[in-house]
């Protein structure tokens, strides 16, 4: 039997759809597949239009799938050859089965493998903790351990089990849980197989904590061709005659499906118009391929309850991605996308008017609230305990994050004021689900915020990070990793760009509002007084525009840092560097550039930043103000930032101390060894933003020559739609390289479009 045919027989729901993959990375004639590293991967659209993403690490023998609806599901699998090493894996068929009945969704295609394998170290729940399996280092674990313990689960059922008897039946029967043992059996994976005259099939099915969703696994095969046995939890296919094993992969869910939007509710009129220009222009047909990978990327991130972070990694709302996003995608989203995203937001605002960082879904929230159930527990507070495991799978929200709170209003101000959408619908939108007031919600928390520095305008009044349990910093901007911010307390972007512009902000929405017709009675101090006395708010606006001093940087001689920097980096990039820095000079004049954060007691972390680029985009510059912003972004590494046939690095912390140097060495996510996307979408909108706001006949020429200095380096990475990239020194030479956990598709680095359409399309 072909083997497509034979995955398609075993399918038991119907109807079936084979459909082919909606993208897939590395794609040949577009991607250096080196640059992979033997990763491989496809997402499909399953029967409801969600995505479902398989991706097969070749480094580890892992087979991931990821289903981005609306528990954020993974299925996992380690698959080891006859030697006991990371299985060679390929795709066995072209396209995968969808199928829908009733409320379950199943996706199959085939996998391609040695002749005899082992296949192990399930792991069916939440992407969440295949995620946190592999970051740390996990799935190169023997294939029949306990892939990943989930401690919080296991202590809430030994919390349970030392309840008196009568609150134990209690704690149970919130669970559906009728004995201990019952509840202690939904931690195992049941693992079942069966052979028939043609086929067999093992079985693995999960069922979540709660007991209310399940997920189940089942590989198939010919048994003509191949023999299946199962031991514990580890599972042997060979083919006694030789040759490849194939395999069909069937994955099933009973979680809720998320609603998908069209690109024709995506995108405006005008690059629609630049669209079809691009496909009728048969001469580049390069960039029809680049543009249609992209739109097709921003397709599977966009649905109605929300936008998602990134495929596979973040297939959850982040209130930040989305918000950037909308900011950018401006230009050629529909007027109404932005509802979308500042409803979500608002929709998850918490009761003081912060915004959501992240969302913990399926899952994830199980293993958060037991963690939180287990607290409860230890201090007496048995009756809220109880109320926690009522609805454990309730979905859970991160406040942790500081910028987001004060982007939303700069988003929200934009859509009210945007003359495209009609005042009526403007109207019904705030009327709708509370989000007036809870728009006022975030406006006071942003006019707090803001208050001490408007009192007291010094640097330790600024916003503040909060502090982690250890004393130090969180980085609770998007450099969110450890070392994120230098160990900063004050953060450039948050205090220069984001708190400024949110109280600018503020006053345009009091305006909309206005002009609508509404007029909220506003009580909460400073608020209250920015409504009442505008000029009370343009005074705290024109405050906060000053904080830039705080973070100016000026270096008079470059070269002695530098030459320690290099100095202390291992020998291959030292030469590397040393000569670039022979090849391009150091400067004969002061270093200037805006720190990347203050220390707590509001001194400067002088490490060099591509953050300044985002003025750009949300202030309109005079042509001396843009380069000056752009200048040490674009000066060579490591003076400045930029890199050849890369780009420009996200952080240069050559100026910074020994400690700083370190650190980065150990973290290096946001460190100056990897280029962001982001960062590239952020400068290049924001130049040609400014050009297309340029008087008539202005000089441009610096702009449009920055402009070409970043598309030829990145073009040269060959990894420009990638979430971030890295570089190796390789016998003198750079080499660009995919990081490691870059996300495939990643909702910020597809603005992508928006720079495509602003520098290809006809200037107003």
């Amino acid at each position: 039997m072909h083997f497509l045919a034979f995955l398609l027989a075993a399918q038991t729901a119907a109807p079936v759809d084979t459909v082919p993959p909606y993208l897939a990375f590395p794609e040949p004639g577009v991607d250096d597949p080196a640059a992979y590293e033997g990763y491989d991967t496809r997402v499909y659209r399953d029967a409801a239009g969600n995505a479902f993403q398989v991706y097969l690490k070749g480094a580890t023998g892992r087979v991931v799938n990821l289903w981005a609806d609306a528990a954020d599901e993974s299925v996992a699998l380690s698959v080891r050859d006859s030697a006991g090493q990371p299985a060679a894996l390929a795709w066995g068929s072209a396209g995968a089965a969808v199928t829908r009945s009733g409320g379950t969704r199943t996706v199959s295609y085939g996998l391609e493998l040695p002749p005899r394998v082992a296949v192990g170290l399930f792991l069916l729940g939440s992407m969440r903790v295949e995620r946190d399996l592999q970051y740390a280092g996990r799935d190169t674990l023997p294939l029949d351990v306990t892939p990943f313990p989930q401690r919080e689960l296991s202590e809430l059922i030994e919390r349970v089990a030392h309840l008196r008897a009568a609150e134990r039946a209690r704690h149970l029967a919130l669970l559906g849980a009728p004995t201990l043992d019952a509840l202690r059996a939904r931690l195992a994976l049941q693992i079942s197989a069966t052979r028939g005259d043609t086929a067999w099939s093992v079985r693995v099915e999960q069922v979540s904590f709660d007991g209310k969703s399940h997920l189940s696994l089942t590989l198939e095969g010919d048994t003509r061709e191949t023999v299946a046995t199962v031991s514990g939890s580890t599972v042997t296919i060979r083919r006694p005659a030789g040759g490849p094993v194939r395999v069909s992969v069937r994955v099933t869910t009973d979680a809720p499906a998320l609603t998908p939007l069209s690109r024709a509710e995506i995108f405006n009129d005008e690059f629609h118009h630049f669209y079809d220009a691009v496909r009728a222009d048969s001469a580049h047909p390069e960039r029809l391929r680049r543009l249609e990978r992209e739109v097709r990327g921003v397709e599977l991130l966009c649905y109605g309850e929300k936008l998602m972070a990134g495929l596979p990694n973040y297939a959850t709302y982040f209130g930040r991605d989305m918000l950037m996003t909308a900011l950018l995608m401006q230009p050629v989203w529909a007027p109404a996308m932005p509802e979308h995203v500042v409803g979500s937001a608002l929709r998850k605002l918490s009761p003081a008017g912060d915004v959501s960082h992240e969302e913990a879904l399926g899952g994830q929230a199980i293993r958060e609230h037991a963690a939180e159930y287990d607290r409860l527990v230890a201090e007496g507070r048995l009756g809220q305990a109880r109320e926690v495991l009522a609805d454990l799978a309730q979905t859970r929200e991160n406040y942790i994050m500081v910028d987001d709170d004060f982007q939303l209003p700069v988003v929200a101000a934009r859509y009210l004021a945007d003359q495209r959408v009609p005042a009526e619908r403007k109207r019904r939108f705030l009327s709708e689900n509370g989000r007036l007031e809870r728009l006022l919600l975030n406006l006071a928390f942003v006019a707090r915020q803001a208050q001490p520095y408007v009192r007291r305008p010094v640097a330790t009044n600024l916003v503040s990070f909060p502090r982690a349990s250890d004393g130090s910093w969180i980085s609770a901007s998007w450099r969110d990793s450890r070392v994120g911010y230098g160990g900063g307390r004050f953060a450039m972007d948050v205090n220069v760009i984001w708190v400024p512009h949110a109280l600018q902000a503020v006053g345009t929405i009091l305006d909309a509002l206005k002009a609508l017709g509404i007029m909220p009675q506003i009580r909460e101090e400073p608020l209250a007084t920015f409504a009442r006395d505008r000029a009370a708010l343009g005074r705290a606006v024109a405050v906060w525009r000053g904080a830039e001093r705080h973070f100016r940087v000026a270096v008079g001689d470059a070269g002695t840092p530098v030459s320690a920097r290099l100095k202390w980096l291992p020998r291959p990039e030292s030469e590397y560097w040393d000569g670039v820095v022979q090849r391009t000079g150091l400067p004969g004049d002061t270093v200037r550039f805006l720190a990347l954060s203050l220390d707590a007691r509001g001194r400067p972390i002088p490490i060099v930043n591509t953050d300044p680029a985002m003025l750009l985009l949300v202030d309109s510059l005079d042509r001396d103000r843009t380069l000056q912003l752009i200048g040490p972004i674009l000066r060579p590494y490591p003076v400045g930032l930029f890199v050849d046939d890369l780009g420009s690095l996200t952080a240069n912390d050559t100026y910074a101390t020994r400690a700083v140097w370190d650190a980065f060495r150990r973290d290096a996510y946001h460190s100056p060894t990897v280029v962001w996307g982001r960062d590239v979408n952020v400068l290049l909108a924001g130049l040609a933003m400014q050009m297309r706001a340029a008087p008539r006949g202005a000089d441009v020429a610096p702009l449009e020559n920055a402009v070409r200095q970043t598309t030829t380096a990145v073009d040269r990475s060959g990894l420009r739609h990638a979430e971030l990239w890295s570089y190796t020194i390789e016998n003198g030479r750079l080499v660009p390289s995919r990081y490691g956990t870059s996300s495939d598709v990643q909702l910020w680095s597809l603005t992508d479009l928006a720079v495509q359409y602003l520098l290809n399309s006809p200037m107003p």
